[in-house]
């Protein structure tokens, strides 16, 4: 089956921001875009029409909020399709509980892009708990965007008029997996943008006296040593994807500190989610919470086993 980006709707200007990088995303991995609404039916038996004075009948007022809830995507393809002349779009309003849903559409797309409000808004289905109940559980790709994320080119007017600015990873090289390495690689080909590979390590705690681990030299032998485990795992992708051009930085430090400052020059920060499917709890990770909640570009979450 076909896959397609799907970029989830409800009206804020966050979801705008969401529907038209995945409007671009499509485009540059030439698929159909869907957009998806989720609505729930909160309404009583009968409704009070408030502006009009009017009562409905019993049952209008559900009639009324499917008709509501079904100019949202519509209102936003019009837009989009303004703006990206012969792309593929798509509309599909559903009703029923947003997480859920959205868990469901992840499934069956290439992508599934979610709008923010820095995962932290009390309004609208794309409320931070929504958003990390779906990331927590999808087992697709799900990018992150914000109403103030930018992932054009660095010049010109168009897709490819200008160089998108780098895609950032993040990369843990105790698990390294090929769906986040795949994920990277394909997305700043896409992009004709350099691929700058962040890893963050820390040097190991020493319990008790080691007179090592007070040679300077000992901290500087291991970073060299880091690094070249970093260029061992990329040689392989570098030459399955010989047009992107990629940067390596091996840092000490906390990862996660690292990526939300790599990324704040960068169109995309990727990072990865290990797949557990545990009946309780939410399973993110400690680096990808971070991220989530202060990157300010878009992220993409890659989960992989």
């Amino acid at each position: 089956m076909s896959r397609t980006v799907i970029a989830a709707v409800d009206g804020s200007a966050e979801s705008q921001a969401a529907a038209e990088w995945a409007a671009r995303e499509a485009r540059m991995r030439r698929l159909p875009l869907h957009l998806l609404h989720v609505w729930q039916d909160w309404s009583p038996a009968s409704a009070h029409g408030p502006f009009t004075g009017l009562d409905t009948a019993p049952g209008a007022g559900a009639s009324v909020l499917r008709q509501c809830a079904e100019q949202i995507p519509r209102n936003a393809a019009d837009r989009l399709r303004a703006r990206h002349p012969g792309l593929e779009i798509t509309t599909e309003v559903v009703n029923g509980r947003p997480a859920d849903v959205l868990l469901a559409a992840a499934g069956k797309a290439e992508v599934l892009v979610l709008g923010s409000r820095g995962l932290g808004g009390l309004a609208g289905f794309l409320a931070g708990s929504v958003s990390l109940a779906v990331i927590a559980r999808a087992e697709r790709p799900v990018v992150v965007v914000r109403a103030e994320d930018e992932q054009r080119p660095t010049s010109g007017g168009g897709d490819h008029a200008g160089r998108y600015r780098d895609v950032v990873l993040g990369l843990d090289l105790s698990a390294p997996c090929d769906e986040l390495l795949a994920y990277a690689f394909e997305t700043a080909e896409a992009r004709a943008a350099t691929l700058r590979v962040v890893h963050g390590w820390s040097v190991p705690k020493v319990d008790g006296y080691d007179p090592a681990a007070a040679d300077p030299g000992h901290g500087v032998a291991l970073g060299l040593r880091e690094a070249g485990t970093l260029t061992d795992v990329l040689r392989p992708w570098r030459g399955k994807f010989p047009r992107v051009d990629v940067k390596e930085q091996c840092m000490v430090g906390r990862p996660a500190g690292h990526l939300v400052e790599a990324s704040q020059d960068a169109s995309l920060l990727v990072v990865g989610r290990r797949i557990r499917r545990a009946a309780v709890g939410v399973h993110i990770g400690p680096v990808t919470h971070a991220v989530l909640h202060h990157a300010r570009t878009p992220v993409a979450v890659v989960p992989h086993l």
